[in-house]
């Protein structure tokens, strides 16, 4: 694929453009330890996520839950996380920080970078199922630039639903074959390019930690049609499509 076929990158966020494991179990590990809470730390920010995000996500994409931001799938979960642990004496304050760390996850060392290079040629945006709050205050913590911050929020149709991908291209005004998804999950990128979006693999070796199954790295795609790229992060991206 030739650079100039494209106008607009959209990216998705978590685990593609931001470290979420290492940020959840830092800030949760801290909490336990103000509070006198014991348990393991990577295994709750495993569950909070698999569990609630996307197991929340699923619930709505079945009609079990009704639409809902991601924040209020968050603070759902962990809720049900904390009265396992029998947590009962924590603020509301207290709790209510921690269910806002994933607005505050730390980005991958190449996202300011990668990103501001690919800026020079692209537009870029996230395309997260992140809410629009969410998305913008990771953004200014992690000191990274969007030209705009884009959600399935927007669509109120989490991914893979094709919905959100085809209220992005619209929203940016141009045929979802002018827009390329840049993800690590190949998921992502197959719902993408069914609606004739262009795809970008990167490879986050690092997402799930050590005490998980890898993540698949190899450039192979299920549906056996290539990547337009694939690359090991955003400066990499960068450097193969030609940005300064």
């Amino acid at each position: 694929m030739k650079s100039d076929e494209v106008e607009a990158l959209v990216f998705d966020v978590f685990g593609t453009v931001v470290d979420w494991r290492t940020s959840v179990i830092e800030e949760s590990a801290a909490f336990g330890a103000r509070h006198g809470i014991d348990t393991d730390w990577p295994a709750f920010a495993d569950e909070w996520r698999h569990a609630g995000y996307s197991g929340g996500m699923k619930r709505v994409a079945s009609g079990d839950l009704p639409w809902m931001k991601v924040d209020a799938l968050h603070r759902m979960k962990l809720d049900e996380m904390l009265s396992d642990l029998g947590v009962t004496s924590v603020s509301e304050d207290e709790i209510h920080r921690l269910s806002y760390v994933w607005h505050r996850l730390k980005p991958w060392p190449d996202t300011p970078e990668g990103l501001d290079r690919l800026r020079t040629k692209y537009t870029v945006a996230s395309l997260s199922n992140g809410n629009v709050s969410l998305l913008t205050d990771m953004a200014k913590n992690g000191g990274f630039r969007w030209d705009c911050v884009l959600s399935a929020e927007l669509a109120h149709a989490y991914k893979p639903d094709p919905k959100a991908y085809e209220t992005t291209a619209d929203l940016l005004s141009l045929p979802t074959e002018r827009v390329m998804m840049v993800a690590a999950h190949k998921h992502d990128l197959e719902a993408a390019r069914a609606t004739g979006m262009r795809t970008a693999f990167i490879r986050r070796p690092d997402e799930f930690g050590p005490d998980n199954p890898p993540p698949d790295l190899t450039p192979d795609s299920p549906s056996g049609v290539p990547y337009d790229y694939v690359a090991d992060g955003f400066i990499d991206l960068a450097d193969q499509m030609g940005c300064e």
